[in-house]
């Protein structure tokens, strides 16, 4: 059995080809992925995508919309937290964190908006006493510092790129650290080497379909404007994507898959009556 802990199986990329997809996925033994939501507008397309599939879900605001955010936002996220506090489904607060990446959230103005959404959803998180799944883009240190202020039950640290001393500072804040496609090309050695040396405690698989492709998928700029398409990323290539990483850590790809399962369940632990429920 394996656990995609991030995909975004309600995004407009997957189109009609969703629920095919998701069989396909579950046929290959991934029985449950967590569908984090990236705003507002979708925190019921998440919410009924996981009752549909038998998946996990959770809402927040990625912060690539943090800049459209309002306080009616906020309120809007701590409403639903409350409301659906008793679904077994809502595992977590996310989306959530900060990109030290895209150009157009690093300026001064942006930084502090983002920022202030992030640390606004720490504190529902708190409120609500759930894990937070965060977007760690070039960002590791900020959100520590935020996390060290604010601190959270843990959560994932989702496609985490940063060094083997911030990866322990999420360690001992109880977080568990994702890794997908990624981790499967060569030319990302610090990845791999992270994902062949943390303790098997300490780690998660994920895709973020329909993003981070893994390279037998992935399509260069050039092919690309060649006409070539990138191919589509889901859950349906997790599987493979366990491989790579077992074969990094130099272990059976059923442990990998019992290991990171285990470190799901602990750091997101509504997901233990899921997984129960769907053997």
């Amino acid at each position: 059995m394996l656990i995609d802990t991030h995909c975004h199986w309600d995004a407009s990329e997957f189109g009609d080809a969703g629920g095919h997809l998701r069989a396909q996925a579950q046929a290959r033994g991934v029985s449950l992925c967590v569908v984090p939501a990236v705003q507002v507008s979708n925190f019921e397309s998440v919410r009924r995508w996981a009752h549909t599939y038998g998946d996990a879900y959770a809402l927040g605001i990625h912060p690539l919309f943090a800049l459209d955010a309002t306080e009616a936002h906020l309120s809007q996220l701590d409403q639903a937290l409350g409301d659906l506090a008793g679904d077994p489904r809502l595992v977590a607060v996310g989306e959530i964190g900060i990109d030290g990446f895209v150009p157009w959230l690093q300026t001064p103005g942006a930084k502090v908006k983002m920022h202030a959404i992030y640390r606004a959803q720490l504190r529902l998180a708190r409120k609500h006493h759930l894990p937070v799944v965060l977007h760690v883009r070039k960002s590791a240190d900020v959100l520590l510092k935020h996390l060290r202020e604010l601190p959270v039950v843990g959560g994932i640290g989702h496609a985490f790129n940063g060094s083997v001393q911030q990866a322990q500072a999420f360690v001992r804040m109880g977080f568990v650290l994702g890794f997908g496609g990624t981790a499967t090309f060569e030319t990302a050695v610090r990845i791999r080497r992270l994902a062949a040396t943390l303790s098997h405690t300490d780690l998660v698989i994920e895709t973020d379909g329909p993003d981070i492709p893994p390279h037998w998928i992935y399509a260069t700029e050039l092919q690309r404007s060649a006409g070539m398409a990138q191919g589509l990323n889901s859950s349906v290539h997790l599987p493979e994507i366990a491989q790579v990483v077992a074969n990094l850590r130099g272990v059976h790809v059923a442990l990998l898959a019992a290991q990171t399962c285990a470190n799901a369940k602990r750091v997101l632990p509504k997901l233990d009556a899921l997984i129960d429920t769907s053997l």
